[in-house]
């Protein structure tokens, strides 16, 4: 579901609005990976795991190697971006929230 929404909110959205939620979507679509894993996990935990590895992506995107492995690949551009934008961090944090509000609602199960 989450990459559906992320799909088509690139699809169909424009502006800032479809950038920042594909942000959230993207921290979200971690929290989902992280949970199917390893599923007894805590939500603030989940959360807090969703949250570090999307902005250590985001960070990483200062040194511009993920712009040189997105000239290369498409895979790369989806999931490592390229050029650093420090709202984005603030999306990320929102994904990841609503992530965890979710779980610890029992909305996951």
């Amino acid at each position: 579901m989450v990459v559906a929404a992320g799909l088509g909110v690139r699809a169909f959205g424009a502006g800032p609005f479809a950038k920042y939620a594909g942000d959230a979507l993207y921290t979200l679509l971690l929290y989902a990976v992280i949970v199917a894993i390893v599923p007894r996990a805590r939500p603030v935990a989940v959360a807090a795991a969703a949250l570090t590895i999307s902005w250590m992506v985001e960070f990483a995107q200062l040194t511009g190697v993920p712009a040189a492995l997105s000239e290369q690949s498409v895979l790369a551009r989806l999931v490592l971006g390229s050029t650093f934008n420090a709202p984005d961090l603030f999306w990320y944090a929102v994904g990841a929230l609503a992530g965890w509000a979710a779980h610890a609602k029992g909305v996951t199960r």
